[in-house]
């Protein structure tokens, strides 16, 4: 992770021989270790998580390194279930990362429906041991579980060692692991495009195309600000600290956001966060779902967070 706080003295590994017997490993062979498809999985799962813990400030880079003390996973599933375990935030030894795992990973078997053991393809000892085949298992549950919409490279399989030790001796067989399936064919996946955020879409043609909706959407805006004697010049710079969107939505819905709510002049950027979160929870309120904008994107002027949040509100009030 990119970050100090992140980097702690690490305990030497220990190999307890006894804690293998009569139990079956698996262990991704080397050579599959170098298939660009596994690549290509390993990589959208992090830029997923990146994206869903980035309010965090959370950098994930490795998928084995990042993962096994139950930090990530327990933020994941805090912005994911909107549920905190109750455990210490940084565990910095091996028996208190084990326990964080513990009640991390069994809160989140209940979230994924996974009451049967025997379907489970991780477990503390695993992802506390950074084995990347489950890690990987572990994940692509929990988009399917919690971000099904997310597209996850198909058809991803990897040559897999078997052992297992005994009194006898170790056994080793090669077999075939599936990391994901085939992609589906259903009724949300042929309609993907259709169900694609209209300002995502919107952003991909052409620049005129793009100012037209840009000058419907402003003039919509400035139309309803009159009322209130004030005028939206710059879209993306004017909403980045929350006020004119606050007022806006108060003006379209018929309510008085309170003074006291809010913060009228804001002189900083944790004020400007508060008076967007305010308003997106007010959106949320109202039922308008804005996919994929988070405070920070509009505090920090992203035109696509932006446009996202004003064309919910346009849409509502215009019906187009």
């Amino acid at each position: 992770m990119e970050a100090d706080i992140f980097e702690y003295h690490k305990e030497e590994d220990t190999v307890d021989i006894k804690s293998f017997q009569e139990e079956k490993q698996k262990l991704i062979q080397p050579t599959a270790l170098k298939d660009p498809k596994l690549a290509k999985l390993k990589e959208a799962l992090v830029n997923w998580i990146n994206s869903t813990l980035k309010p965090e400030h959370i950098v994930v880079q490795s998928l084995e390194e990042d993962l096994y003390d139950g930090l990530v996973l327990h933020h994941m599933l805090s912005r994911l279930a909107g549920v905190d375990v109750p455990v210490e935030e940084m565990a910095l030894t091996s028996p208190a990362q084990i326990r964080k795992l513990g009640l991390v990973l069994e809160e989140l078997d209940q979230r994924l429906g996974l009451q049967d053991d025997s379907r489970i393809k991780w477990n503390v000892k695993l992802i506390h041991n950074k084995d990347l085949l489950a890690t990987i298992h572990l994940l692509v549950a929990m988009v399917r579980s919690f971000q099904p919409d997310l597209d996850l490279p198909p058809n991803v399989n990897v040559e897999v060692i078997v052992m297992e030790v005994s009194k006898s001796g170790i056994k080793s067989d090669v077999q075939t692991e599936v990391l994901t399936g085939e992609r589906e064919a259903g009724p949300e996946s042929l309609m993907k495009s259709e169900k694609e955020d209209p300002i995502e879409k919107l952003l991909k043609l052409e620049a005129h195309k793009v100012n037209t909706v840009k000058k419907a959407i402003l003039y919509f805006v400035n139309q309803n600000m009159q009322k209130l004697g004030l005028q939206v010049a710059d879209m993306d710079k004017q909403f980045a600290d929350g006020v004119i969107l606050l007022l806006l939505i108060g003006q379209l819905e018929g309510f008085f956001v309170p003074l006291c709510d809010f913060n009228l002049t804001p002189v900083n950027h944790s004020e400007m966060v508060h008076n967007v979160t305010l308003a997106l929870d007010l959106l949320d309120t109202l039922g308008l779902k804005v996919s994929s904008v988070d405070p920070q994107d509009i505090v920090s002027q992203d035109v696509t967070a932006t446009l996202k949040v004003l064309y919910a509100l346009f849409k509502k009030h215009t019906g187009k």
